[in-house]
């Protein structure tokens, strides 16, 4: 196998919202600089605002946000500018920004920077397995406390993933945009899903940046959700878990696609960085 490279590279500026495509991007012990730096926040039910919440926050993969400038090491989060559905865009500090996600999502939403304490994600039934089959809600960020990320700070998917879930599924195409992933790493010719085989290895990407993948990625419902470009695709998940269910432990067997991992060590990622796999 030829070394891998580093073909996309992604942040999402608002939980659940789409995001940008960057040239390169630092690293620092939580991901990707500015990746879910904010989210919707119900404040009257302490739950955050994810598209896992279906029946409310949904429509939240059509929306897009966008830093109006860098965020620094150590600096106040900048502002983003959301784009909503139909068109219309304001800035995240502007007066009238409140009462748009208001509008769109309910009345004791707010968007925060800083996680509450005690924040949950809410999801559906089935979402997990094993002993938690029954399961529909769990502490945010349980792997990396004071983030608005649900596991690992970063996600991951090889292109050879992609390229086999396209071969099982070929009246549709499958964009990798469904799967919402910080680093899409280009595997060559390989086919197949690859980096389940990564579980507790260390990539070390470029000039600096180190990180450990930690477990494959679980799906629910979101990949087969619209978003602004992309139509409901309800079946992708039956799909997913015909060709790739994952032992999860005590979360049972589960549909994946790519995988979490930890930074072991920042710094910053450039498209077309190498990729060096070691134990």
């Amino acid at each position: 196998m030829s070394m891998p490279t580093v073909s996309s590279l992604r942040r999402y500026p608002v939980k659940s919202m789409a995001g940008e495509e960057l040239a390169s991007i630092e690293t620092t012990p939580n991901g990707f600089r500015g990746d879910r730096a904010y989210a919707l926040v119900d404040t009257a039910t302490g739950k955050v605002g994810s598209a896992k919440g279906v029946k409310r926050f949904g429509e939240l993969l059509k929306w897009r946000a966008e830093f109006v400038a860098e965020p620094a090491d150590g600096g106040a989060v900048p502002a983003v500018r959301i784009t909503a559905p139909g068109g219309a865009s304001f800035e995240s500090d502007a007066s009238d920004a409140s009462a748009a996600l208001k509008a769109a999502f309910g009345a004791s939403v707010a968007l925060s920077s800083s996680p509450p304490q005690g924040l949950l994600l809410e999801f559906a039934a089935g979402t997990l397995g094993g002993k938690h089959a029954d399961t529909t809600e769990l502490p945010l960020a349980g792997a990396t406390p004071g983030t608005f990320f649900d596991l690992s700070a970063v996600h991951l998917v090889t292109t050879a993933t992609l390229r086999r879930l396209q071969e099982a599924n070929q009246g549709t195409k499958v964009d990798v945009d469904r799967f919402r992933p910080n680093l899409v790493v280009d595997t060559g010719d390989e086919s197949g899903f690859v980096e389940n085989d990564w579980a507790g290895r260390t990539l070390h990407i470029g000039e600096d940046a180190v990180v450990r993948v930690t477990i494959a990625c679980p799906r629910c419902v979101m990949p087969t959700l619209a978003r602004s470009d992309l139509a409901a695709e309800p079946k992708l998940i039956r799909m997913i878990a015909a060709h790739n269910l994952v032992d999860l432990g005590d979360f049972g067997r589960l549909p994946c696609v790519g995988v979490y991992a930890d930074v072991v060590k920042p710094g910053r990622i450039k498209l077309g960085d190498r990729i060096r796999i070691a134990d």
